[in-house]
């Protein structure tokens, strides 16, 4: 099976113009960094009295209390998105348009709508019919109806990138449509797109920090609360985006890992079908 790329190998012109471009970015990174150390030193932001705090358990508490909550909400907008995004996925690929049709709809105009604006639709829009979520529910509930048209179409290409020979060899034993579809392909389905759902996922956590909008305590305005109180503002927030970096790293570094290991997969599998091949 010949593998198929949506572009061109770069040849060595452009691959030395990528070198190039890179070396320059990172340098460009690391002066601004270096200017921004020099800054801070000169405005006293790097003293020792100014990052002593946290260095106690107290402050760590109050910040992981905030991390804790921020895992919570991402957690839940994240199960109920997939969920969601799952029945959207199934009803665009329904061969009964009044299932595709509105399925389709959702998705291509959700993805359109800013998280935010879906936040602000919660916060102030409901309450005036008369429907006041709870305040974790507020973050919540924009979060799952704007990552499910993502997660739809996550699910609907991992669909899609099954073999039609799997569907109709489940239809071919006696399976009805969706049997074959719950048994058969979504399995296979769930395996080829797992990379892309971690990936999805760590978008969803960096979402989670529109909590401030509604004043939920999750890890941004907890380190907001925190500045305000502690005024050091710039050493809570480079905390606070340090503790961001390190859970959205771990969790792109999963998704990496699972991407490798699913090409092992492919490989091996299809190294068998060659090798019959040149016998």
């Amino acid at each position: 099976m010949t593998s198929t790329v949506l572009f061109d190998e770069p040849g060595p012109r452009a691959r030395r113009r990528i070198r190039v471009a890179t070396v320059l970015g990172v340098l460009a990174v690391i002066a601004l960094a270096v200017l921004a150390v020099r800054q801070f030193a000169a405005n006293g932001q790097l003293d020792q009295a100014r990052w002593q705090p946290y260095g106690t358990w107290p402050m760590w508490r109050y910040l992981l209390t905030g991390l804790w909550s921020t895992a919570l909400a991402a957690v839940v907008s994240a199960a109920l998105s997939m969920a969601l995004g799952l029945v959207l996925a199934l009803g665009r690929l329904s061969p009964r348009r009044w299932v595709r049709g509105p399925a389709a709809s959702y998705v291509e105009v959700v993805r359109t709508v800013p998280a935010l604006l879906l936040v602000y639709v919660v916060l102030f829009a409901l309450p005036r019919y008369g429907l006041d979520l709870p305040l974790f529910w507020k973050l919540v509930v924009p979060l799952t109806l704007s990552n499910a048209a993502a997660f739809a179409e996550i699910f609907r290409a991992g669909v899609l990138s099954v073999e039609r020979g799997q569907t109709e060899a489940g239809l071919a034993i006696g399976l009805t449509r969706w049997r074959t579809m719950r048994l058969i392909v979504l399995p296979q389905a769930a395996r080829r797109v797992l990379p892309s759902i971690v990936s999805q996922s760590v978008g969803l956590l960096k979402d989670t920090s529109l909590g401030y909008v509604v004043s939920y305590g999750e890890l941004l305005y907890s380190g907001r609360v925190l500045a305000n109180y502690n005024g050091l503002l710039i050493q809570t927030y480079i905390v606070v985006a340090l503790v961001y970096l390190a859970v959205n790293l771990s969790l792109s570094k999963l998704a990496r890992t699972l991407e490798a290991r699913q090409r092992r997969s492919s490989a091996g599998l299809a190294s068998p079908g060659r090798s019959s091949a040149r016998a």
